[in-house]
């Protein structure tokens, strides 16, 4: 169920095959990550709990990738490759979902938060900052 502060936002894949909800702030902090994944795909990271998420369809296009610690779940859509939403190594009981796949309409801008995947057991600590995103 939304807190007060939530927005239903909608998003998806390039091809629409995968389709998700999530509710979250309408003007959420997002996490920019500088690793290698992030930084080839410009994924902006918006953290939210699981029951915070609801894949709506194409879970059966879903394909999964892992590298690394192989704690990170990266799944993406095995028709247009489009990685909208993962389980990430750092809040594995969450999803972080692409805020450049939601839909327009419902997000009021973001505040992005850089974070140094690129050197991440160090900046590990800093992610509690933003562990849940808080409304403007």
């Amino acid at each position: 169920m939304n807190e007060p502060s939530h927005v239903v936002h909608r998003g998806g894949c390039h091809c629409g095959r995968i389709a998700f909800e999530v509710d979250a702030p309408a003007h959420p902090t997002v996490l920019e990550c500088n690793c290698s994944i992030c930084r080839m795909t410009g994924y902006l990271h918006l953290i939210v709990p699981r029951e915070r998420f609801r894949l709506l369809q194409g879970e059966g296009e879903l394909a999964e990738y892992r590298f690394n610690t192989g704690a990170a779940r990266h799944y993406f859509c095995r028709h247009c490759g489009i990685k909208s939403f993962y389980v990430p190594r750092s809040h594995p009981d969450s999803v972080s979902v692409h805020a450049r796949c939601l839909l327009p309409g419902t997000l009021a801008g973001l505040d992005l938060c850089p974070f140094d995947g690129a050197n991440w057991e160090a900046a590990r600590a800093a992610l509690h900052a933003v562990e849940e995103p808080t409304a403007r």
